[in-house]
């Protein structure tokens, strides 16, 4: 890949869970040199993966995460979010990808039909056929 890429957290805890959903976002993620994370992103999975798996394997995904560019939350970034009408973290994951110039990658319902956005969406679950 050449263009740059901003993952939300839903597509980072796709790949970091290995689903069946993580290759929709592997050369994203992969591509380090055009893989730019908001500071914010990291937030969002350590916290998720810290509730659920622990401080050391939480740790060991904020390191990982740091493979590409992070981005640190400035003013000018945050008031480039206030102007989008999304909730907190994701108009700060949608105004990082503006500014950098990157293609958000994401399985958050919230970024569907955003310009730069490219949505998988969650495969919808089968109704159980045994009730």
């Amino acid at each position: 890949m050449t263009d740059r890429n901003v993952v939300d957290s839903s597509a980072w805890l796709e790949y970091l869970a290995d689903s069946d959903q993580a290759a929709h976002f592997a050369g994203a993620l992969e591509d380090t040199d055009s893989l730019i994370v908001p500071v914010v992103t990291i937030y969002e999975v350590f916290k998720k993966v810290l509730r659920e798996r622990g401080e050391n394997e939480a740790l060991q995904v904020a390191g990982q995460m740091q493979c590409g560019t992070v981005v640190d939350l400035t003013l000018s970034l945050a008031l480039d979010a206030a102007r989008h009408r999304l909730p907190l973290a994701d108009s700060i994951i949608y105004a990082t990808a503006l500014q950098c110039g990157a293609t958000l990658w994401t399985r958050d319902a919230d970024f569907e039909g955003l310009p730069n956005v490219r949505y998988f969406p969650k495969p919808r679950k089968m109704p159980d056929e045994s009730a």
